[in-house]
């Protein structure tokens, strides 16, 4: 026990998961980074604060399994690691929450070095770069915007000028990715959680 007064102890910087690992969040160690805990937290983050139709919050795993498969079509040549990237885009929200866009302008620099940070170990942990491709980066925002537009008139209550103006026209799609993008209905947590391990089971043994 800290002998310290309770106003000068040293504030506590990691965060215990429910797989016993204790993160440093300052330093984080990717020994720390286990994909359960990853994908247990992401399916529990909520998409646009919460603020979507349906019975169930629309998660972060739900969204980058969708990113991914969209990445995937429109990138046919990228490599399974590239994939994996693309779904660990935002892995970092499983410790920190998605905090919507306007909300990270707000904030500033800062918070975006503490997410990178955090990426960065998650990487390494699964055998990524630090830092992708120029060409692959530009191919996993261009697939989060195409989702991001989906999620929004779908299940956000964006009309749809409104979403052109912030997302953009979504290219062509196959008929199939299409109808699922226009039908969204967000899943139960355990739902997305399993849906996120089965895409990272996959992704991990073609890499």
């Amino acid at each position: 026990m800290s002998t310290l007064p309770p106003h000068t102890a040293k504030p506590r910087a990691w965060q215990r998961m429910l797989s016993g690992r204790r993160l440093n969040l300052l330093d984080p160690d990717p020994a720390d980074v286990e994909i359960e805990d990853i994908a247990h937290g992401l399916a529990r983050v909520a998409r646009w604060n919460g603020q979507t139709l349906g019975s169930h919050a629309l998660s972060v795993a739900q969204h980058v399994v969708l990113v991914e498969e969209i990445a995937a079509e429109l990138n046919p040549e990228w490599q399974a690691d590239w994939r994996l990237a693309t779904l660990l885009h935002d892995a970092a929200e499983y410790v920190i929450g998605d905090l919507i866009s306007p909300f990270k302008t707000a904030i500033g620099l800062d918070y975006k070095a503490f997410e990178l940070r955090l990426l960065d170990a998650i990487y390494r942990r699964f055998g990524l770069p630090p830092e992708l491709p120029d060409d692959v980066t530009a191919g996993i925002k261009g697939a989060d915007r195409i989702a991001a537009f989906y999620e929004a008139t779908g299940l956000a209550g964006f009309a749809r000028d409104e979403a052109l103006e912030f997302f953009g026209a979504p290219p062509p799609l196959s008929s199939m990715l299409s109808q699922r993008l226009l039908n969204l209905v967000a899943m139960p947590a355990l739902d997305s959680q399993r849906l996120f391990l089965e895409r990272f089971g996959t992704l991990k043994r073609s890499a």
